[in-house]
């Protein structure tokens, strides 16, 4: 059984309010991708380690599409980010007009 302790990663919290290098280059990615998107944020949740991120993002590119066809999209623009992941959560939605 893991404890925390055998974990540092989790147990490392932030307290301040820049942005990791992880955060910034993800974001970076992702409007790229994403040019209609009108809300972004990008949280590294592992603790600033960069294994775990939770993506928020809402964009036009992804009306007349299910969830889960807009988290393919999302899951395919990270393709080469997410090889070194341990996780990833991803919430899409589309601007309402």
């Amino acid at each position: 059984m893991e404890t925390l302790l055998s974990l540092p990663c989790r147990t490392a919290s932030r307290r301040f309010s820049t942005q990791t290098d992880g955060e910034v280059r993800i974001a970076k990615v992702l409007k790229e991708k994403f040019p209609l998107a009108t809300s972004l944020k990008v949280v590294d949740i592992s603790g600033g380690c960069g294994a775990m991120y939770e993506i928020h993002i809402e964009s036009d590119e992804f009306r007349g599409k299910r969830t889960v066809q807009q988290h393919q999209l999302v899951n395919q623009a990270l393709k080469e980010e997410i090889k070194g992941m341990h996780g990833l959560r991803i919430f899409t939605d589309v601007p309402r007009k």
